[in-house]
């Protein structure tokens, strides 16, 4: 009879947990084979879910020790295979919370890649999350990587890597 009550609200645990924990995704779990070394992989979370065909809202986040210069622009590229689209009216920049003034984004559909920059630079060390709403998910699902790369101000004028967001679209 114990086992019964024991294996009872284990299951019921499980069947109710599960709803929750679909919700929506947030910060990349443990990645097997995924090509990208564990320490280049970025934390995002999809506010809607992650739903293929469906509206969402990304929050692709850098945390602060992979800031470790100022940043004057940054530049998110995505496979050609990702038919997603984005409101670049939409695209924020937040540091510590608060949303940093634009001067401009830019949404290269051709090139894959979309160009955000700050009208001051971000600074060193500051945790900061670009935020996309208003996507529209690609019709099918499917893994995709997003690369971050920045530019310091008064740096030699190449992207650095930052890191990769790896999505899954469901």
């Amino acid at each position: 009879m114990r086992r019964l009550l024991s294996a009872l609200a284990v299951t019921s645990f499980l069947v109710t947990g599960l709803p929750a924990l679909t919700w929506a995704q947030s910060l990349p779990g443990f990645t097997l084979f995924s090509g990208v070394k564990a320490e280049n992989q970025l934390p995002f979370r999809l506010d809607f879910g992650g739903q293929a065909n469906g509206w969402d809202r990304y929050i692709l986040r850098i945390p602060a020790k992979r800031m470790k210069l100022a940043v004057g622009q940054f530049a998110i590229n995505y496979p050609d295979y990702y038919k997603g689209t984005f409101d670049q009216n939409k695209i924020e920049v937040r540091v510590k919370g608060k949303a940093v003034p634009l001067s401009e984004v830019k949404w290269d559909k051709e090139g894959k890649l979309i160009n955000i920059f700050p009208q001051e630079p971000v600074p060193a060390g500051s945790p900061v999350e670009v935020v996309l709403s208003n996507v529209k998910n690609p019709s099918f699902g499917g893994v995709y990587y997003f690369n971050c790369q920045v530019l310091s101000p008064g740096d030699v004028p190449l992207l650095r890597y930052m890191g990769t967001w790896i999505l899954s679209i469901n």
